[in-house]
């Protein structure tokens, strides 16, 4: 890496790790951080006493004293002991850090990400950032695991570092070298000899090593597109069943890993390079300190445990120094973690900036919860394109309306903006609070849990008895499944689409929102399971607001009034009010130069509130 890429990673590190350090959870964080750091501390006082005792040992055997050979054995497990419970509760604390650390990150991105509503306007518009789900699942573990080991590597290597360093220089005394007709005395050579080594072992590293970053950044994106693909596969089994698509699916799940392979095998053929470089250097790294320090032995200077101890230090310096040379496979593998985190965070905050900008639509709560409208409603497309121009929308308590169009007239699109999860346009939307509303799609959402948390999604089940979890199932026609309540099952696929739908309706019964909107919500049911469930909603829910987007013509009866959507020029849009028109125009510029705008108000109902005209 150069100087703007190692600025910038630590940036991003510090955005990245901060948060933690001065949230809610940082005193027991800087407390386990600290009791962390002082066994790192204690370990290395030990090596230190360790390299000593190398000294005095060997020194022993050489002179052939019996007596301080066990003494020294003694002491020896002393240190041991020492070494071995520091190592134990090193390594307990520290992943004790890492999972609270982890666990504020996951929940931390959870809100950023889904709390906010960025993951909707990320799926529609930023294709920069892969699997957000891979990103919280896997890159956080791995980054704090990462800058865990890492940090407290490099802390160990400095400690170290300065611990030996002056031990090293008092016992590799002075070189003498005769060159260019003077005499030369390098004072302290072995720590001299030892930087060299590491200097020219570090930058040897980096030529050889620096692009397993962006091997390693696609290595983890790959990954999680095969794996992604694995799991829509098994998500639409019966789908690809129906359509004989068994083939198609294996070459593009062999696409998928062949992107998985090709990666793989250019990060194998790196790291190979890398590995023979790293492990030459360990080897050449455990003689060198006794060839540079053997001649002061061979003359009598120091003796055999002076030698030994000598050696240990020395490699205890060039470790430290060398702490890239080792780390860096697991530093390119970080900072490829640290890249991909930092992508997720800056497009969960640019699209929170672009839903809270000025060409957005807005949303307002009514606390009365007295109406529903839009007003000035401009409605885009997520590439800018308009697709409405304009739309003023009030739709009064009690009231019925029908939706209708042709295929890709913008129907759906119109209900996610009344909705308030369409961004991309202009206007304000008036909404009441959000347990008075419910929006019901052609394929309810059913999560993996028990049966009658899908019943009062999103709810907790809690507030729901079983009686009435029960009876609401029976009414929509799933009265089979009312002893299965407390079964956890993938109900997306244990479920017909006609039984899904009818979940959707059983849920409407149980939350009773005094504004209902249902997208195509019996497109899967026949004629009279249609009929029976609108009915349903007239007898059950009398003073609900129901809009339904439908192609049906037998909709028509339960719905007091109708907004017909047309494509092509002007894109027209028309009402009726039992027989007559009430409305006039939506503007749109989809495939037209001018676009137009008109007013479509409801009034309060007079008569029942769904109106049979069969």
């Amino acid at each position: 890496m150069n100087r703007n890429e190692i600025g910038t990673f630590l940036r991003n590190l510090w955005a990245l790790s901060r948060p933690y350090w001065s949230s809610e959870d940082r005193w027991p964080a800087r407390g386990l951080l600290a009791a962390i750091v002082a066994m790192n501390l204690g370990s290395v006082a030990l090596t230190v006493l360790y390299t000593e005792w190398q000294n005095r040992f060997y020194t022993a055997l050489q002179k052939l004293d019996m007596g301080a050979f066990y003494r020294l054995l003694a002491y020896f497990c002393v240190l041991a002991a020492a070494l071995i419970v520091i190592g134990v509760y090193q390594l307990y604390l520290n992943q004790m850090l890492q999972i609270r650390w982890r666990r504020w990150l996951t929940d931390h991105y959870l809100r950023e990400w889904i709390g906010s509503g960025a993951y909707y306007r990320m799926q529609l518009a930023d294709h920069g950032t892969d699997n957000p789900d891979q990103r919280v699942s896997v890159d956080l573990a791995s980054f704090v695991a990462s800058t865990l080991t890492l940090g407290l590597g490099l802390l160990s290597s400095v400690v170290t570092l300065f611990s030996f360093v002056v031990m090293l220089w008092g016992l590799s005394g002075a070189l003498s070298l005769h060159l260019l007709g003077r005499e030369w005395v390098v004072p302290g050579y072995m720590v001299w000899a030892a930087l060299i080594y590491a200097v020219i072992g570090s930058w040897l590293t980096q030529r050889i090593g620096h692009p397993l970053v962006r091997l390693n950044f696609n290595q983890q994106m790959y990954e999680a597109n095969f794996r992604y693909a694995l799991v829509r596969f098994r998500e639409n089994a019966e789908a690809v069943a129906l359509y004989r698509g068994e083939a198609d699916e294996i070459r593009a799940l062999q696409g998928r890993f062949g992107d998985v392979f090709r990666n793989w095998w250019a990060l194998m053929v790196r790291q190979k390079k890398l590995s023979w470089f790293q492990s030459g250097y360990d080897q050449i790294a455990i003689i060198f300190p006794f060839l540079v320090a053997a001649p002061r032995f061979f003359s009598g200077a120091i003796e055999l445990g002076g030698l030994v101890q000598t050696a240990s230090a020395f490699g205890q310096v060039q470790g430290a120094l060398s702490w890239f040379v080792s780390a860096y496979a697991g530093v390119a593998d970080w900072k490829a973690t640290v890249d991909r985190l930092t992508g997720f965070r800056d497009a969960a905050e640019r699209a929170q900036r672009e839903a809270g900008g000025r060409e957005a639509i807005r949303v307002q709560l009514d606390e009365d919860g007295s109406s529903y409208r839009a007003h000035g409603l401009a409605i885009d497309l997520p590439d800018g394109r308009p697709l409405f121009s304009r739309v003023d929308v009030e739709l009064c308590p009690g009231e019925s309306l029908l939706v209708t169009g042709a295929s890709g007239a913008g129907k759906s699109t119109l209900f996610r903006a009344l909705a308030g999860v369409w961004p991309f346009g202009r206007g304000t939307v008036h909404r009441p609070r959000g347990e008075d509303v419910l929006f019901v799609p052609q394929k309810p959402y059913l999560t993996i849990a028990p049966l009658r948390d899908q019943l009062a999604y999103p709810d907790a089940a809690e507030r729901l008895g079983d009686a009435q979890i029960a009876r609401a199932l029976a009414d929509c026609g799933l009265g089979e499944f009312a002893a299965r309540l407390h079964e956890t099952r993938h109900w997306s696929q244990e479920l017909s689409p006609g039984e899904q739908q009818r979940i959707g309706f059983a849920r409407a019964l149980l939350h009773r929102p005094r504004w209902l909107f249902l997208d195509e919500a019996t497109a899967s049911l026949d004629e009279t399971a249609e009929r029976r469930l609108y009915a349903l909603l007239r007898e059950r829910l009398p003073d609900t607001t129901v809009v339904s987007i439908g192609h049906r013509s037998s909709l028509a009866s339960f719905h007091r009034h109708r907004l017909e959507i047309g494509r092509g020029d002007g894109m027209a849009a028309r009402g009726s009010d039992v027989g007559r028109d009430v409305s006039g125009d939506i503007g749109s510029s989809v495939g037209s130069a001018e676009a137009r705008g008109a007013t479509i108000a409801f009034p309060a109902p007079v008569s029942p509130a769904f109106a049979d005209r069969r």
